[in-house]
Parts: C-alpha cells; structure tokens; sequence
C-alpha cells in the first residue's frame, strides 16, 4: 500500500535549520508531484511547497519563499524540505502529501505521511 513517512522534526531555536524527510513507498514515486502541507495549533492546513514529479519545478507559500527549499530524490524515493531561517510561526504538524493523478481542484491530495512535528523556540 501507499506510504508516506515524515522524519526530521523537532525543536529549534529562532534562526535555526532543520530538513525534513519523506519517504515513500508503494507507487511509483516519480510519476507523482508532491507537496509539504503544515497545521499549526488551532489553524487550519497551510500549503508550504509543492515540487514536480521530475524535480524540476518548484513553488513556494509566500511565508516560507525565500528560506525554504523542497527537493526530491528519485532514486531513493523520498522527499525534502530544507527549512532555514525558522520563525516561531514556522512551528506545526509537517505532511508530506501526494497530488492526485490527474489533480483535481477540489481534491488535489490523496494520501499523506502521518506528520512530523517543528517546534521554533527559544
């Protein structure tokens, strides 16, 4: 079946860096374009960053653009997002999500890691 496993959360200080990881198994993982997706305590989900099933287009949230950087590897079938310059409402629960195939406006995901947490303290 469809899996999808964050890894690399935890708790940074302001300014700090973390990436994340997602590895994902049971499809054919480079046909598929995929996103991180975050949830903040008590908000709603916020689109982060989205990245082309080859790699080779990107697009970021007007929140994150500039300091952070989605990436994937094909071969190893895992996805990245290289967060730099954390700000404290950086911190939330981070997915990984796949696109639907076609994607569909209203409903572009159709499955999602399990989330990993980013906490930005001081």
């Amino acid at each position: 079946e469809v899996q999808l496993v964050e890894s690399g959360g935890g708790m940074v200080q302001p300014g700090g860096s973390l990436r994340l990881s997602c590895a994902a198994s049971g499809f054919t993982f480079s046909n598929y374009d995929m996103s991180w997706v975050r949830q903040a305590p008590g908000k709603g989900p916020e689109w982060v960053s989205r990245i082309d099933s080859g790699g080779g287009r990107t697009s970021y949230a007007d929140s994150v653009k500039g300091r952070f950087t989605i990436s994937r590897d094909n071969a190893k079938n895992t996805l990245y997002l290289q967060m730099n310059s954390l700000k404290p409402e950086d911190t939330a629960l981070y997915y990984c999500a796949r696109y639907r195939r076609p994607i569909l406006p209203w409903s572009r995901y159709d499955y999602w890691g399990q989330g990993t947490q980013v906490t930005v303290s001081s």
